[in-house]
């Protein structure tokens, strides 16, 4: 059902994240395209699935890369009302991940009910 909001109807935006977040510029652009989505008081969900999962990873260290370190950011999209991040168990587990690992709270769900998160969304965006 579409909610009515004052600058017109709500979309469901999922941001599915597949890449690590040091090498190139999508994981960066992704975390700012979802700012600016919940800026703008739309359901903004996050998916984190392949080497995607290491974006949230605790204490990265950039510094012999000379990249900036964007991952504590990540903390801050409560504060705009993001809270629907999902990560998929099985890349976690390939990558020797395990929940605790990650900064933020996140619903772990399986690779099989991937695609039924995506197919309840109205707008889709993969980085």
């Amino acid at each position: 059902m579409e909610e009515e909001y004052a600058g017109g109807v709500e979309k469901k935006f999922i941001y599915i994240n597949r890449r690590a977040p040091h090498g190139t510029v999508y994981p960066l652009e992704s975390l700012e395209t979802v700012l600016i989505g919940a800026a703008f008081d739309q359901d903004v969900s996050m998916l984190f699935i392949d080497d995607g999962v290491y974006q949230l990873k605790k204490d990265q260290s950039t510094e012999s890369i000379e990249f900036k370190n964007f991952a504590k950011a990540f903390r801050a999209l409560e504060m705009y009302d993001v809270e629907k991040l999902f990560v998929e168990a099985e890349s976690l587990q390939e990558r020797g991940l395990v929940e605790d690992d990650l900064l933020v709270d996140v619903e772990v769900i399986a690779r099989a009910k991937v695609s039924e998160l995506i197919d309840q969304q109205d707008v889709v965006l993969s980085f």
